[in-house]
């Protein structure tokens, strides 16, 4: 269920200094060209969700977007998106949140019928935890039950986790 250093190292660049100096940005865009490296990712996302049994989703913007879709698919669900501020129509909950390089908000509609919906969420990348502890506020919000996390990459050292009221299941872990 997890990526090995090697398959990593081949699948997620990094590009220094991105968005801002002082940030080490891993992309994961190089796995969704890779057919083996999608593949593995969605076939190992699709074991979690398997095994976490949720009824729907949350896919985060952006990244989160290109690997829920499958993965649900997969396993008869649907997909929720939290989108940034400003994305979505319609009445929203809000949560700021903090990053390494600065500060957002995401949004999710209200009128998602999430009210005692089993939601495990699904992004690229645990770093400082900011995003995933932000969308865990907004499905509280929402009245869903969260069930955890699930992440293509955990930088370690970062601490993300700790930010974190649910379980995190991350396919490979990296220097962060």
């Amino acid at each position: 269920r997890c990526m090995n250093n090697e398959a990593s190292s081949r699948l997620i660049r990094t590009y220094p200094d991105f968005p801002k100096p002082g940030i080490l940005f891993y992309d994961v865009s190089s796995i969704i060209e890779n057919v083996q490296g999608l593949r593995l990712v969605v076939e190992s996302l699709t074991q979690l969700v398997e095994e976490t049994q949720p009824d729907v989703l949350a896919a985060i913007d952006s990244r989160g977007f290109l690997f829920a879709p499958p993965v649900a698919l997969a396993c008869d669900i649907g997909v929720v998106l939290v989108r940034k501020f400003g994305k979505l129509p319609g009445d929203t909950f809000d949560e700021s949140y903090g990053l390494e390089y600065g500060e957002d908000v995401l949004s999710l509609q209200k009128d998602r019928q999430l009210q005692g919906q089993k939601v495990l969420i699904i992004d690229d990348l645990l770093a400082t935890g900011g995003t995933l502890a932000a969308t865990e506020t907004l499905l509280e919000k929402a009245g869903a039950t969260v069930l955890g996390s699930a992440v293509i990459i955990e930088l370690d050292g970062l601490d993300g986790r700790a930010r974190l009221k649910y379980p995190v299941s991350s396919l490979t872990q990296l220097a962060g």
